[in-house]
């Protein structure tokens, strides 16, 4: 039996715009989430999906069916926030005062995450320190841990969109706990 997302995908690869559309629909949160929660940045994160969705309309005819949409798409997804997160180079420091905005130092030139006091209510200090403690991951423990904790894919399916053995995201689960543990030890 083929899926929803299977049958939208041939229909748009036949020119259905409304079937991209769908497409669209049924994935852009869950690639937002995913990807927010890998690279902690709203914009980085919807680059990611535009960017994710962008690829999945230009190469729809390589989809290959007997792979979950699902799958497919978040591998692209992933593919492109590891990107973003190795092409990050820290070349400043924060506490440095910038040349071209005299007075200013690199804190107050850091984007905003727009939060409003109602939901930094409702980010206990707990998630918010497991939060800050997952963002420090190295990209290959991170993109598995998101996978697998944060939007509850199964082993094999984590194994299936990083195009890895089911042992090897094992022992990126196990290394990304125990990184997690040893950093959440000195914090809490």
């Amino acid at each position: 039996m083929i899926s929803i997302e299977a049958r939208l995908a041939r229909m748009a690869l036949k020119g259905d715009q409304q079937a991209f559309a769908e497409i669209v629909g049924l994935y852009q949160d869950k690639l937002y989430h995913m990807a927010y929660r890998m690279l902690g940045n709203r914009q980085e994160a919807e680059d990611v999906v535009q960017d994710t969705f962008l690829r999945v309309h230009k190469n729809l005819e390589r989809y290959d069916q007997s792979m979950k949409f699902s799958t497919w798409i978040y591998r692209i997804a992933t593919n492109l926030s590891i990107d973003r997160l190795r092409k990050r180079r820290p070349g400043y420091s924060l506490d440095a005062e910038s040349s071209e905005h005299e007075g200013l130092d690199g804190y107050s030139m850091l984007p905003s995450d727009d939060r409003t006091p109602e939901s930094e209510a409702l980010l206990s200090e707990t998630q918010r320190t497991v939060h800050q403690a997952m963002a420090t991951l190295p990209p290959k423990y991170k993109s598995v841990m998101v996978l697998r904790y944060l939007h509850e894919l199964s082993l094999q399916e984590v194994g299936e969109v990083l195009d890895m053995p089911v042992t090897t995201v094992k022992t990126r689960l196990h290394r990304g706990r125990d990184f997690l543990r040893k950093k959440l030890e000195r914090v809490l």
